[in-house]
């Protein structure tokens, strides 16, 4: 059992180190991160140990019965107790740590009581239908608590097989990849937005509330507490700028009692934690989108620039030594990193198909087609070789199943960010995985074969599935991975994206994934924004330190047409030129035209927006056809600089932020009449645009149109 306490327990400990490492966020207490590294542990650690079980089994060897004892209960009242516990304590809003702690039980009484229905109802159903109960009650429990996780870890595990494989193939390539992150840049941007805004309501809200209390109210205490912990937050930031807060109906009821203290601080205290999760995510995909243009455009330069790659965000390094580092950089970057990223594809491909030919056989009892079973077999002998074979497949099957549950909790329940996870999402978190361990560890068992039937210590211990699903009968254990293979067949054939495009289209199911499913074409606002970053970073600043509110500069944007409307003009050919440069004239024509045949029937709903539009154009040129020749001529000219830059602004939808549903402070998209009713009210002052500010296309047709529409 060398290499279970030589090699297996130092890389788990510094496996579950360095992930807690990299996401935890600053503002996390020690016993959290104790909480979650251990339950970490307990769950890596747990597969970890299958290979030394099976070992331990061919070689009719055993010591590792505590060690399965004490990872399963661990992780068991890790999950169902202690981090809930924990969690609902860090999320409550309470100035004492009772107060805190009672709000957590009261929270957490609706779970337990739900969980403890079900598990008495599953008590009264064995009871009935298992008369002799025998000395394996202990395990019949376990694998009653372990079925929901084998079914559902099913369709994790499936999702993970098609998408990784397929993920690391498409992330290969350079031009996908930068559509993608143009993409999630202007997304994320727009969440940064939304989150600044909340996080200055919520600063406004607070000191409106201190400054209306008087000294000698008895709730003065705990104003003075949330007042210590904002000027905390203010200043451990000197970059954030509040602006923008306002106060709304409800915002000045947070003085009635101690209980609206509470929500007071909690609220302030989320919107601080959703503003810096936005910008460690907006600053991560700025950078990775520099760096690859950084990577394509050293790879095109690579013979005029001396085989060295040029980085945006270092000097040149000098001497031999650093020449020597730039070659090997560019190497790295362009040539093995993006083959290296295809071959991992392939082999995770192989790997998926052989797990699911592994899970579709195993009903077959006379013939073993598991390729990880038929291995362990015929190396039985090597412990190494052995604990390897098992370890492989093992660990791709838990990164299968938790990639699925991280990417779907973190569209619903909790985040994961690099730098910025906070305690509830941890929590959260850890508790998820240490509940999905022990069924991943026992369908990975099901595929192993060992001789003469022989079952490991922990199948022992983890009792008979067959016996705790009934409804089956005895064939549970083979019918639900044939479930599972059918799932993955689905979801590798787009099945389920071709059904929600079908709903879709009849306006049955309008859903829409804010992901990146919707990389046909470059998004202009997210390649103006990395411009703009990028200049910022030549000028010797750091990705996002200058972070503005870009979407609120787009949306809501006034011009006068008397003094500054013709600014607009050139500001935005500029723009519009300088985009069409960097991403070619063939590639931009052919991306808009895919952009625009992807996003027509998607327009159907806002029929009534683009019926405004046209109506506007004709009466415009009505207008035009009226007016002298002079001014004909200048709208004329206007009309075609201006025609492809609306047409790619409207395919793209530069303007459109109310697809998201996390903003609650964007508005519907506005008809093109609305935005004329916005601009001809008189604004409080003209506002000037200079070649810094991004100037937001729909608007600037409106001018425009405006203006043609005034003469």
């Amino acid at each position: 059992m060398w290499v279970l306490y030589v090699l297996s327990l130092p890389l788990t400990v510094l496996m579950v180190g360095w992930t807690l490492w990299y996401f935890v966020g600053p503002d996390v207490p020690l016993y959290v991160r104790f909480t979650v590294g251990y339950t970490w542990f307990c769950s890596l650690f747990m597969i970890v140990l299958v290979p030394a079980d099976i070992w331990a089994t061919l070689g009719n060897k055993g010591g590792i019965s505590f060690l399965w004892s004490w990872l399963y209960w661990s992780s068991f009242l890790l999950t169902w107790a202690v981090a809930p516990v924990i969690q609902g304590y860090e999320d409550a809003g309470d100035f004492t740590i009772q107060d805190r702690l009672r709000t957590s039980v009261h929270v957490n009484l609706i779970y337990y009581l739900s969980v403890g229905s079900i598990a008495l109802c599953g008590l009264v159903l064995l009871v009935i239908m298992h008369k002799d109960w025998g000395d394996n009650i202990l395990g019949l429990a376990m694998a009653c608590a372990n079925t929901f996780g084998l079914v559902t870890g099913a369709f994790l595990l499936g999702y993970g097989l098609s998408e990784i494989p397929r993920g690391v193939w498409t992330n290969a390539n350079w031009t996908y990849r930068h559509k993608f992150l143009s993409h999630n840049v202007y997304r994320v941007a727009v969440k940064l937005d939304d989150a600044h805004e909340d996080f200055s309501n919520a600063i406004v809200v607070a000191q409106a509330t201190s400054k209306q209390m008087s000294k000698r109210d008895p709730l003065k205490p705990y104003m003075n507490k949330i007042d210590k912990m904002l000027a905390k937050m203010l200043n451990e930031d000197s970059t954030f700028k509040p602006g923008g807060g306002k106060l709304g109906g409800g915002d000045m009821d947070y003085d009635t009692d101690k209980t609206s203290m509470a929500s007071l601080r909690k609220h302030l205290r989320k919107a601080r934690e959703r503003y810096y999760r936005y910008k460690s995510e907006y600053t991560n995909f700025v950078r990775e989108a520099l760096e690859l243009e950084d990577t394509m455009k050293s790879y095109e330069h690579c013979s005029s620039n001396g085989w060295k790659y040029m980085s945006s965000f270092r000097p040149e390094r000098k001497g031999k030594f650093g020449s020597f580092l730039d070659i090997s950089e560019l190497i790295w970057r362009c040539i093995v990193r993006k083959q290296l990223g295809r071959i991992m594809a392939v082999i995770w491909g192989c790997m998926t198909a052989a797990i699911l030919v592994a899970e579709a056989t195993i009903m077959l009892n006379d013939v073993d087609l598991s390729l990880f079973s038929v291995l362990i077999n015929k190396i039985g002998r090597h412990e190494l070789l052995v604990q390897v074979t098992a370890l492989i497949p093992l660990i791709y099957m838990c990164v299968c199943t938790y990639f699925s549950l991280i990417k779907i909790g973190m569209l619903t329940f909790y985040s994961l960010t690099p730098g910025q996870t906070s305690s509830v999402s941890l929590l959260m978190i850890c508790a998820m995985v240490a509940r999905y361990a022990p069924p991943i560890a026992y369908n990975f068992l099901n595929l192993i074969n060992l001789p003469n039937d022989a079952k490991t210590t922990f199948e022992k211990k983890m009792g008979n599935i067959d016996d705790a699903v009934p409804f089956f009968g005895k064939g549970f254990n083979r019918i639900y991975p044939l479930i599972m293979v059918v799932f993955t067949i689905l979801v590798a054939v787009n099945f389920f994206d071709r059904v929600i495009g079908y709903l879709r289209n009849w306006n049955i199911f309008n859903y829409q994934d804010e992901g990146v499913e919707d990389a046909d074409g470059f998004n202009p606002a997210g390649l103006v924004i990395l411009n703009k970053e990028r200049s910022w970073v030549e000028q010797g600043h750091k990705v996002g330190e200058l972070v503005v509110p870009l979407a609120r500069n787009f949306h809501n944007v006034t011009i006068d047409l008397e003094s500054g409307g013709n600014t607009v003009i050139p500001q935005i050919q500029r723009q519009t030129s300088r985009l069409i440069e960097e991403e070619g004239p063939s590639s931009h024509s052919q991306h808009l035209r895919s952009v625009m045949q992807k996003d027509g029937d998607r327009r159907r709903p806002h029929a009534k927006e683009k019926e405004s539009v046209e109506t506007a154009q004709r009466i415009s040129m009505q207008q035009g056809k009226r007016s002298t020749s002079g001014v004909a001529s200048t709208w004329e000219s206007m009309k075609t600089g201006f025609q492809n830059f609306k047409s790619r602004v409207d395919a793209n939808r530069f303007i459109r932020l109310g697809h998201d549903t996390d903003h609650r402070h964007t508005s519907s998209p506005e008809s093109l009449d609305e935005i004329f009713e916005r601009i001809s009210r008189p604004s409080s002052r003209p506002t000037s645009f200079d070649d810094e500010n991004d100037i937001d296309g729909d608007i600037a047709m409106a001018a425009i149109q405006r203006q043609g529409l005034s003469r």
